[in-house]
């Protein structure tokens, strides 16, 4: 048991770290329709990363890549502020796809001019979550814990921004306000949670725990409990999956995390639908009697 806990003890506190502020902001994803906003802004901020390396020779850890990809994703979240109100014709995922495009091929022609830029390439795909360390626990905690009171102090209108998503409540320039806050801070979150897990986890940990409570409740609180309930299971799972069966660690955080989903939707499947209530119950008049 000692071993184990020294192990994997560290990542599953890393798990347990981007599960409660992915687990959140997965609903917001979730009730705006952006479901691929993660790795669109994941590969922006590889972009700004792998340009500071060409351009200042900064390696991942350092200020200047940090600061040029914190860079490259606010000024990705104040384009998708924007431009879902000033373009009324395409959908905003469809610019959100059409960004990840672009960014994708930057990021490529960027690796093929940088040396060693095949290494950003599997840092950004597979992360190293089983050599997370205090240090990135540590970072972690400040970075997340900050987007959370900040998402605290501001849920309300923020929530108002997600429900009416598709209705623009609020004036113009106070919905894109509130956008761009709610993407700049997704996209920090995503910036940091990417370089220690890689995308396929933090994606997995953005949406599935989302979609999983959006199966079984409404209600924001109840929601939120059990994406990351469905979020814990999921990284228990996968973590020792991965020790005893040896696999790597990312993918089978991933794979649990849908095959809860999986469960989860034969679940809401098989469950018995709750009985109609009768139309004099509902204070409805009784159907006429048919004639003899």
């Amino acid at each position: 048991m000692a071993q184990l806990v020294q192990l994997l003890g560290l990542p599953f506190l890393a798990c347990l770290l981007m599960n409660g502020i992915l687990g959140y902001l997965g609903i917001h994803v979730l009730k705006r329709e952006v479901i691929f906003i993660d790795i669109a802004l994941a590969q922006v901020a590889a972009v700004g990363a792998i340009a500071a390396h060409v351009a200042f020779g900064a390696h991942g850890e350092s200020a200047a890549a940090n600061a040029c990809a914190f860079g490259s994703v606010l000024l990705a979240a104040a384009f998708y502020s924007v431009v879902r109100k000033r373009v009324a014709v395409i959908s905003l995922e469809a610019v959100i796809g059409v960004t990840y495009a672009i960014a994708a091929a930057g990021a490529l022609f960027l690796v093929g001019v940088a040396p060693g830029g095949h290494v950003h390439v599997h840092q950004m795909l597979a992360g190293s979550i089983l050599w997370a360390t205090w240090r990135d626990i540590l970072w972690c905690l400040i970075v997340f814990g900050a987007v959370a009171v900040a998402l605290v102090l501001m849920r309300k209108p923020l929530r108002r921004a997600s429900e009416g998503y598709g209705g623009g409540h609020g004036t113009e320039a106070r919905t894109a306000w509130w956008d761009f806050l709610f993407y700049g801070l997704l996209g920090v979150v995503i910036t940091l949670a990417v370089r220690m897990a890689g995308v396929v986890v933090v994606f997995a940990f953005l949406i599935i725990p989302a979609t999983v409570s959006a199966l079984f409740a409404a209600s924001w609180p109840r929601r939120l409990i059990i994406a990351w309930a469905t979020g814990v299971a999921g990284s228990t799972a996968g973590l020792l999956f991965a020790r005893y069966l040896d696999f790597s660690v990312g993918p089978s955080i991933a794979l649990f995390l849908g095959i809860a989903l999986v469960l989860a939707a034969l679940v809401r499947r098989l469950r018995p639908a709750p009985p109609t209530a009768a139309p004099a119950a509902r204070g409805a008049p009784p159907p006429p009697e048919i004639p003899n």
